[in-house]
């Protein structure tokens, strides 16, 4: 009993932290409320602060894309208790973005910047992204996402079954509204530096690569219950055609 609570500890703190660290992403991505943003002043000779950045982008890509394969999953949880994969996951996330907050290289120049209703606007764009983000992740299992129903399943000694396929909310418009909820937030804003159009860039790209593995995940494990789906709903467009069948 000990060790589970040890675990169910470790995966609130995970989510706490997960928490917070959204909540800056948040203030860091529009430069709003907090000590160093995407705009910050720029900070050393334009070539090193393009590779830092992207250094910075790739890191978290690497570990948010590695860490979620099933193979890494299997081999992890030989690592650390199989409740806690989820909580560590989030944790290596925290960590990633963390790092990402702390070394940025702003590059300055702006591309566009509107004022007033415009910027109204486009804030109002930008929280409708968050809103979208958060709200998907309710109706695939929220808990279960950010692993508070693994610790939670763990911390009673019972058995935590995988949630399974679901169509719901926005999953019945796109296969991927979390996603369009990230490309939202990355693009929604009334300040376009250089600096943000490097990230927006860097970062929708591999969002477009990480769908192609998470779908061949998908099909490995849910089979024709998925491939159907993708057959039916767009990926990322609602309403949009679904080419040769596929959805994307």
């Amino acid at each position: 009993m000990f060790n589970r609570s040890l675990v169910f500890l470790y995966g609130i703190a995970c989510y706490i932290l997960s928490l917070a660290t959204f909540v800056y992403f948040a203030g860091f991505l529009v430069n709003l409320y907090v000590p160093r943003s995407m705009d910050s002043a720029p900070d050393g000779d334009i070539a090193t602060s393009v590779v830092v950045d992207l250094f910075l982008v790739l890191l978290f890509s690497l570990q948010h894309s590695v860490m979620a394969r099933p193979g890494f999953k299997r081999w992890w949880a030989t690592v650390v208790p199989e409740a806690a994969e989820r909580s560590t996951y989030l944790l290596a996330s925290d960590l990633a973005l963390i790092l990402l907050f702390a070394y940025w290289r702003p590059l300055g120049g702006n591309i566009w910047s509107v004022q007033g209703a415009a910027a109204s606007a486009l804030y109002g764009v930008y929280a409708f992204g968050w809103i979208l983000l958060v709200a998907s992740t309710f109706f695939i299992d929220h808990f279960d996402l950010f692993g508070l129903r693994q610790i939670w399943r763990h911390l009673l000694d019972k058995d935590c079954q995988p949630v399974g396929f679901r169509l719901s909310g926005p999953y019945r418009l796109v296969r991927h509204p979390i996603y369009v909820g990230w490309l939202i937030i990355f693009w929604a804003t009334p300040t376009m530096t250089v600096t943000h159009l490097l990230f927006a860039t860097a970062v929708s790209v591999y969002i477009f690569v990480a769908i192609r593995f998470e779908e061949r995940d998908l099909i490995d494990g849910l089979g024709d219950a998925y491939r159907e789906y993708r057959r039916k709903v767009p990926m990322l467009i609602p309403f949009a055609p679904v080419k040769g069948g596929r959805g994307d």
